[in-house]
């Protein structure tokens, strides 16, 4: 039962971390946009140049 006393302290104070470092991440804007950074590697592709066709 001792343990209680032990283990109980830092499994709050873990907890606190946890949910001081979720209200960063929110205040900060990091769940903001969701979708956008999932569809940003689609875009990335730089146009072929007409004269690196004809090299192919």
């Amino acid at each position: 039962m001792n343990i209680v006393f032990i283990v109980l302290p830092f499994a709050l104070l873990i907890a606190g971390g946890v949910l001081a470092a979720f209200l960063w991440a929110a205040r900060s804007g990091q769940f903001d946009d969701m979708e956008t950074p999932g569809r940003r590697m689609l875009l990335d592709d730089v146009p072929i140049k007409k004269e690196d066709k004809e090299l192919e």
